[in-house]
């Protein structure tokens, strides 16, 4: 059967079993809000891999899910690229995420670094973009912050890294950024705990340590406070199934 015979066969299946493509708009509308950093499009715009609006790769379920996030790697990679990623950084990161692909041994573990992935690219192109607003000590902050929620966080770490007085470094901090530094840390602690709450099994007191909250008690107080619920009822309303 050659290419057109085959393309051919692929429609009528296509149309037979009413198999679709997500719209072009959608897809363009999704990388491009990575591309600026544009997190909360980003999130609005996610579409779990086993949507029945992506085509058949492959008949092996897990293998057709691989196949869609290499793509999406790839897509969202060039999107960066273009966006102003340095792009030794961003293929390196595509390298790193497409190892832990091929590694993945079930649907579960390619949903969850689906979304783990979008995440980390969309944070970096967000915290790339605020570097032509903030002076370069803050940047350098907002990204050592990202990459460290899961660790202890004290000012003294980020004036040492940012080559500031502890002081000085407070008082531009809340200058630049319009909050104090401990709060900035919180805000993105609660977001990164609404996305494990959202995208994925691990219980309270798991992320209440994977996020270096003091308790238990502390992480559910706090959560409540800037969301309005507890971790059980945000997860119980928010939480994505696998079936999308």
């Amino acid at each position: 059967m050659n290419i057109e015979k085959k393309l051919s066969h692929t429609e009528f299946l296509n149309r037979e079993y009413n198999v679709s493509h997500l719209s072009y708009e959608r897809e363009t509308a999704f990388f491009d809000s990575i591309k600026t950093g544009n997190i909360e499009e980003t999130r609005r715009l996610f579409k779990p891999l086993n949507s029945d609006k992506l085509g058949i790769l492959s008949t092996n379920k897990l293998l057709n899910l691989k196949y869609h996030l290499i793509i999406t790697v790839a897509f969202i990679t060039r999107s960066c690229i273009e966006g102003g990623m340095e792009m030794e950084a961003a293929y390196n990161l595509s390298d790193i995420y497409i190892r832990s692909i091929d590694k993945c041994t079930t649907e579960e573990q390619i949903n969850l670094l689906h979304h783990e992935l979008v995440e980390d690219f969309a944070q970096r192109m967000q915290i790339f973009h605020k570097s032509s607003i903030y002076p370069k000590p803050i940047v350098i902050c907002l990204d050592y912050i990202y990459d460290n929620l899961h660790t202890k966080i004290t000012l003294k770490k980020l004036a040492e890294i940012s080559k500031l007085s502890a002081s000085h470094l407070s008082k531009i901090f809340h200058q630049e950024v319009g909050m104090t530094v401990s709060r900035y840390i919180m805000k993105k602690r609660i977001e990164a705990a609404e996305n494990m709450l959202k995208f994925s099994d691990y219980s309270s007191i798991d992320i209440s340590n994977y996020l270096c909250f003091s308790s238990e008690s502390h992480f559910i107080y706090v959560f409540k406070k800037h969301t309005g619920y507890t971790p059980k009822v945000y997860r119980e309303k928010f939480f994505r199934r696998r079936n999308g």
